[in-house]
């Protein structure tokens, strides 16, 4: 075997990579059950908060050391594999940013009328429409003032310079949509400082691109409304004076003193201990956590002469601190004790963002803001700032330009002129953004704030600026949360499938290939250790749908060596010996292997491309899991085999058992005679399908239609009609219940004011549930899902998606269907030249789609009742892209066959391609069908119309590629066909 070598120094290079970053997650894993164990009471009690504590106290220590190179456990846990949400409970929120008050700000909240009638009006209309605000704002405008132009409304003195009366309105739109768009991403920024300091680990934050919304994922928290609160309050704009280290230096004075005398006097606490280290087997719990906590924090180690407040001071910064000594000094200046002896006038504030120091450390500064006593107003607020800009100062270093209204540049002006030669402070959000020194009076509200700014940073710096005269209001339009318990079962759910599916495989490959099954395992072990790794080398967290993602390559990847080992197995019937026969068998199964793999990875990378939240983790596994099995079944197998070869034709290794050495050789079925029964029966049951569908429609999830979905556990079995009936009283028959994996689980779906996304519509409807439940059952809601108690019911998860995102969704789901079809079409037409085939194949693909949706209809005639949601729009993906890899198998064989036909016609060249490939089109589904009914059986609710969508898929797409696609190139070709049969006639009378 050629570049044996490059296999194998590659497999160890992969091998090693994949077991270093998984490194991290074994590490994380530890420390978290070290965090567990200190925090849970001898009665077996978890304190949570104390829980928490342990972990944020070693955040930014170093806990684990490799190849002589330190890790913090932030650095760990951003590189380990973590889970989903749907494995460990959290919050996921879908926000938008409100144009609104954009549009009001931008024209200086004017009192026209055709103007607040447009912009209310196109309000409306955005709640049930995927159209741009701006669009349907200006063409509410057309329509209420048909002959003002936009520049009579926005030419205001704020906007001088920019919009003037001749402005025309294009150019107007084009300043609104920047403009929203700059409070998007100002949105993005603030929103990432807030859920940076929340509390919880690893929380992620992305835009999503092309919808002006932002999606934020908060594993663990448990308190829902805080998180709603701190995610949509307006962001406060303000500018303070600061008072300089030496003003207050007595009052630091006097907070050493008191933490010396209360420390020196004082047994150490032992209750926010931590461990930075693996524990010895000398170190208790306890004393390890001492130990380690003395190193990060000065208050814990023996020397109790002076405070972290001045023993950690970086010298020559003034009043700032290392990034990782920020949590000791916090203890300090949060106590009320030591906040008791500062000036009343005084409060503490971080800047928000670290810088790095001379010594490469990154450095904190820590602000003593000047305040006003008892209020909080400051003495300038930032909605007086009407503009802010980047530009650059006399140096042509990037700069920020402001300019402040009247009232604004009158306050400045006194600001200013009492601080010349002292800071002013930006604040938003109790961060301190920026302190620049004031160098002289400024008269006029036009300044000039210059630093050591990067361009993007001065970028951002004006962008904040401008929240406070132009505020973006954010508005939860999607949340989902789900609790820890059914996070929990979720997780055991998809091991079992996982755990499950892999056995039963391993059997039957060993049972049916002998040695070459356990050569194919071994690929099989390969390929899931390298997906598991390339996912922590990638930061990508795994979730349910992703765990589904490995469950169907264990089954997927098995076919590439299946395809193979029928070919070697076909060359020994044919006599060939086994070295010449094992090198055939990999090289006339390339090229299958090849286009089916790209088929099936161009469905993931549209599913990526299109698709949203558990979509995209679905689609991330499945492309790595298509690209590490091409490698590890063709180039890994390939080096095995060699080895277990050596002995050349001598060689002991066998790929197939007894009983299945001839099995499905040497078949002659004629399929093709059979192709319109096919045509029939295929047709009879898309058409029943999809009358009952129109009849009785489908269930769409909440996802598709809007509304809001709750998971409500009982403490005994619940019957989902007797509820659904006492529901519908309250929300006017708006409401579906149904069993939810358990006959004690319950999933209760309203579209009750779908279209309303404020905090008290949501309030209002998770109210209306409770208390119809309670009134319904007689049962108590209680908050405490872990402890349920007779008579008691829990909300264990709840969801809410608003009308217009999903639309998004619904459009986003057609276009890749679309997408896949074009996609797929194109690539067969590039490898098998013909157009025949790609038409055959999207036929194929689209029979495949309509017949699963039919099902669907058919299941729920028959009682059986799965949700059409993005998972389902996921599974019918992977269906076309299984169902494709079947296809491009037999097509692969036609175009071998008609290459070598000879005199052979057509339709005998086709008919003995899809007989010589059934032995791995019937190998292959059944292995897949193994994990997927795996899966249906094991994968709980979340999952049962994913696995139900392909189990039918499977069926169907193994049907199809034998009776549909190549029938359907058959009927295509029909006049290549004639031809070629009258030629044979002419010569037969010649």
């Amino acid at each position: 075997m050629q570049n044996k070598g490059v296999i194998v120094f590659l497999t160890v290079i992969v091998t090693a990579l994949c077991l270093y970053y998984l490194s991290f997650t074994f590490v994380s894993n530890n420390i978290q059950n070290e965090a567990q164990e200190y925090a849970t009471d001898a009665a077996g009690n978890v304190d949570f908060s104390k829980r928490q504590s342990y972990l944020d106290s070693i955040w930014r220590a170093p806990v684990y050391s490799f190849l002589g190179a330190d890790y913090t456990f932030q650095e760990v846990k951003e590189t380990e594999l973590g889970l989903g949400l749907d494995l460990q409970g959290g919050m996921h929120v879908t926000l938008a940013v409100s144009p609104v008050e954009i549009v009001k700000g931008l024209a200086g909240n004017p009192k026209d009328v055709a103007f607040n009638k447009s912009v209310e009006e196109a309000r409306e209309e955005a709640k049930t429409s995927t159209a741009k605000y701006v669009d349907l704002f200006y063409a509410a405008f057309q329509r209420n003032s048909p002959n003002q132009k936009l520049s009579s409304i926005f030419a205001t003195a704020a906007n001088r310079g920019r919009i003037s009366l001749e402005s025309s309105d294009s150019e107007i739109l084009e300043i609104i949509d920047n403009e929203i768009e700059n409070a998007i991403e100002r949105s993005f920024n603030i929103l990432r400082t807030r859920i940076d300091r929340f509390g919880t680990s690893q929380p992620n934050i992305q835009r999503i691109q092309g919808s002006g919304r932002i999606q934020i994922e908060l594993p663990g928290v448990d308190n829902q409304e805080r998180v709603r609160n701190l995610l949509q309050g307006v962001a406060k704009l303000q500018f303070w004076e600061v008072a300089e280290s030496n003003e207050i230096g007595a009052a630091l004075e006097a907070v050493n003193s008191a933490w010396v005398a209360a420390n020196q006097s004082a047994e150490p606490a032992s209750e926010d201990t931590v461990s930075t280290e693996n524990l010895t087997g000398d170190d208790s719990l306890r004393n390890a956590l001492e130990k380690q906590l003395a190193e990060i924090d000065p208050s814990r180690s023996g020397d109790n002469s002076i405070s972290p407040l001045f023993s950690l001071l970086k010298p020559n910064y003034g009043l700032a601190y290392e990034l990782r000594d920020t949590m000791a000094i916090n203890r300090i200046i949060k106590n009320e004790d030591y906040k008791s002896l500062l000036p009343r006038d005084i409060k503490l504030l971080w800047g928000v963002k670290p810088f790095e120091a001379e010594d490469g450390t990154e450095t904190l500064e820590l602000f003593a803001i000047k305040t006003e006593r008892g209020t909080d107003e400051a003495p300038l607020e930032g909605d007086v700032v009407t503009d802010a800009r980047q530009t650059l100062d006399q140096t042509s270093r990037p700069a920020v330009s402001m300019q402040m209204n009247a009232d604004g540049a009158r306050k400045w002006r006194k600001l200013t002129a009492e601080n010349i030669g002292r800071r002013i402070a930006v604040v938003l959000d109790d961060y301190v953004y920026t302190a620049p020194v004031v160098n002289g009076e400024i008269p006029s509200g036009q300044s000039e704030i210059a630093g050591n700014f990067s361009l993007q940073e001065a970028q951002d710096l004006a962008n904040i600026l401008k929240s406070g005269s132009l505020p973006a209001p954010t508005q939860i339009v999607e949340e989902s949360i789900i609790g820890p318990t059914l996070g929990r079962e979720a997780l055991n759910q998809g091991l079992i499938s996982m755990v499950a599916g892999l056995a039963i495989v391993v059997l039957f490959m060993m049972a049916y290939y002998s040695k070459g099954g356990l050569v194919a395992i071994a690929a099989l072990v390969f390929n899931i250790f390298f997906i598991l790794g390339i996912l922590a080398q990638l930061g990508t967290a795994l979730t349910l749908p992703g765990i589904a993602g490995i469950v169907l390559t264990i089954g997927m990847s098995i076919d590439a060596n299946v395809l193979i080992f029928e070919r070697i197995k076909e060359e020994l019937r044919n006599g060939v010996g086994l070295l010449a026969a094992i090198n055939a068998g990999y090289n006339k199964a390339f090229s299958a292997i090849l286009d089916s793999n790209v088929t099936t990875f161009l469905t993931g990378a549209i599913l990526y491309a299109l698709g949203q939240g558990p979509v995209k983790g679905f689609a991330i596994v499945l492309m790595i899991g298509i690209a590490s099995s091409f490698f590890s079944a063709v180039f890994i197998t390939r080096v095995i085999v060699s080895w277990m070869s050596k002995k050349g034709d001598k060689s002991s290794i066998s790929f197939a058992t007894p009983f299945a050495k001839n099995s499905l050789s040497s078949l002659n079925l004629d399929f093709l005679g059979k192709r319109k029964v096919a045509y029939l029966i295929s047709t009879s049951i898309i058409v029943i399908g999809l009358g009952i569908a129109a009849v009785n429609g489908l269930k769409f999830g909440v996802d598709f239609t809007g509304g809001r979905s709750y998971i409500v556990a009982f403490d005994e079995p619940m019957a989902a009609s007797d509820l659904k009936s006492g529901l519908d009283r309250e929300f006017d028959g708006s409401v579906e219940v149904k069993t939810y994996g358990s006959n004690n689980v319950l999933k209760v779906t309203t579209s009750y004011l779908v279209n309303e996304d404020d905090a008290e519509s949501n309030l209002e409807v998770e109210s209306k549930v409770k208390e119809g439940i309670a009134t319904v059952t007689g049962l108590a809601f209680t908050d405490d899902a872990e402890t349920l108690a007779s008579g008691q019911f829990a909300i264990t998860g709840s969801s809410k998606v608003g009308a217009t995102v999903a639309d998004d969704i619904k459009a986003s789901s057609v276009e890749a269907m679309v997408v896949a079809l074009v996609a797929i079409f194109l690539y067969i037409l590039l490898r098998f030249r013909k157009w025949q085939f790609s038409l055959a194949s999207i036929i194929a693909l689209i029979h495949d789609t309509l017949f699963v949706i039919a099902a669907f209809a058919i299941a729920s005639a028959f009682g059986a009742t799965f949700e059409i949601d993005q998972v389902f729009i996921a599974a019918v993906l992977t269906v076309i892209g299984y169902s494709i890899n079947d296809t491009v198998i037999v097509f692969d064989r036609i175009r071998e066959n008609i290459e070598s036909r000879g005199t052979h016609k057509l339709v005998k060249v086709f008919n003995d391609a899809i007989n010589q490939t059934l032995g791995r089109t019937l190998i292959t589904s059944f292995t897949t069908l193994i994990v997927v009914i795996v899966l249906l059986i094991f994968g709980g609710e979340v999952l049962r119309g994913f696995s139900f969508a392909l189990f039918i898929g499977v069926l169907v797409g193994t049907y199809s590629s034998i009776y549909i696609a190549t029938p359907i190139v058959v009927d295509l070709m029909k006049r290549e066909i004639d031809n070629e049969n009258a030629n044979k006639e002419a010569k037969k009378l010649a």
